[in-house]
């Protein structure tokens, strides 16, 4: 069982989650955001990545990885983007970033057996209205 209680993750799962991961990072840092942490909990909430966009901004950051295509309405649901604003809230008071502007960014990640992966990113993917 994972920590919320629900079933475990599949192994595979988990790799390809990890792997998302670091190409997730790898790309934002080729676009110069600088990674401040990952897969960090704040209000109960787990962000995979937290980084400081480019703006200055911090970027909280949802990667989305699958072995092979999929599409873009996959992303982030209404729910996931009310807990990413909650984290963001709760990171804010924690961290002492309450004077810093927060965006919202989703990466998604194609990945493919024996290539560099497929990296989508959207930048301000949605706002703390949801």
């Amino acid at each position: 069982m994972d920590p919320a209680g629900g079933p475990a993750p599949a192994r595979g799962h988990l790799e390809a989650g990890s792997a998302g991961e670091r190409a997730a990072a790898a790309h934002l840092e080729s676009a110069g955001y600088r990674i401040l942490a990952r897969n960090v909990r704040a209000g109960g909430v787990e962000a995979d990545l937290v980084a400081e966009a480019p703006g200055g901004a911090i970027a909280v950051v949802e990667v989305k990885a699958r072995r092979g295509p999929f599409h873009a309405e996959e992303r982030v649901g209404a729910a996931k983007r009310a807990r990413l604003v909650r984290f963001a809230e709760a990171l804010a008071a924690r961290r002492g970033f309450g004077d810093r502007l927060f965006q919202f960014d989703v990466v998604a990640v194609e990945l493919r057996d024996g290539s560099t992966p497929r990296v989508e990113h959207w930048p301000h993917a949605f706002d703390a209205d949801g």
